[in-house]
């Protein structure tokens, strides 16, 4: 399989990514979740360039090897415009890319195929991220983001502990190794995250909670095919907030993932994966010739 680790630039900044399978396929997107990075999509990238896809992965804005914003803005709509700038530069032959948006990348996949630019994409597919959130879910995951972003952890055991403690349906690694990925280590020898922290004071002030109206009509606008998957364990995405998002889009395709919560793709990559793969063949056979 081809694989290319590069950058990209979008609106000024130089994005970290990789690539999967061959350039000439149909590309696919994969916008990552607030304090992730693009490592999070590996095995479903890798899955789908098997599948006969070009799958890209990036660092958003502020995550990863990607560069940080000065001007601190990472408010929803400067993801969104970063996303369409990577779609233009991935639409080769007049082929749109799909996109798929965990979390944070779905909401500013929502903005940007609902309110920016309507044609930039083939499709998009949202991972448990709607826009009516359960509001004491959204206040759990931004306390355990929030959580240690200035003193970090004095190892990556410390930092595998308390992420088991926030994720106890999943088996504490052995392992540490992938830690590395997600955090970065300091001058002072100490481990912290490894994205902005102007992040959670820029985009958790212009929080989509308090901006479900303006999502809710951008949901209504999105003209492409669309698939929201749902962890059934979400912290997030309600069965009301599924019934409220059903009713914005009467059309789009719904996935329900037993055995997950809001990280869809850690909790049942397998799963996951084949419900994208689905998705994205039937998008293609009903697609105009």
């Amino acid at each position: 399989m081809n694989k290319a680790v590069g950058r990209m630039n979008a609106q000024g900044l130089s994005l970290a990514m990789s690539s999967f399978g061959d350039p000439a396929a149909p590309p696919v997107i994969f916008a990552h979740g607030g304090g992730q990075t693009r490592h999070a999509w590996k095995a479903a990238a890798k899955t789908l360039a098997y599948e006969g896809y070009f799958s890209t992965v990036l660092d958003l804005r502020g995550h990863g090897d990607s560069d940080w914003a000065a001007d601190g803005d990472y408010s929803l709509e400067a993801f969104a415009s970063d996303l369409i700038d990577v779609a233009g530069q991935l639409s080769g032959a007049g082929t749109r890319p799909h996109l798929v948006g965990a979390s944070l990348g779905g909401l500013a996949a929502i903005v940007a195929a609902g309110m920016l630019a309507r044609d930039a994409f083939m499709s998009v597919t949202l991972v448990d991220i709607a826009p009516n959130m359960d509001a004491a879910g959204v206040a759990k995951v931004v306390g355990f983001m929030g959580a240690h972003i200035e003193e970090g952890f004095e190892s990556l055991e410390q930092a595998a502990d308390v992420i088991a403690k926030y994720l106890p349906h999943r088996p504490r690694p052995d392992d540490l190794e992938g830690l590395r990925k997600n955090l970065r280590q300091g001058e002072d020898g100490r481990w912290r995250w490894h994205w902005d922290p102007a992040f959670i004071t820029g985009v958790m002030q212009r929080s989509a909670v308090t901006r479900t109206g303006d999502l809710e009509q951008a949901v209504r606008d999105i003209c492409v095919p669309l698939h929201l998957i749902r962890g059934r364990m979400s912290e997030l995405v309600s069965e009301d907030s599924v019934t409220a998002f059903r009713a914005l889009a009467p059309n789009a395709h719904f996935t329900d993932v037993a055995g997950a919560r809001h990280m869809v793709a850690g909790d049942r990559n397998d799963v996951f994966t084949d419900a994208v793969a689905a998705f994205l063949r039937q998008v293609g056979e009903e697609a105009p010739v």
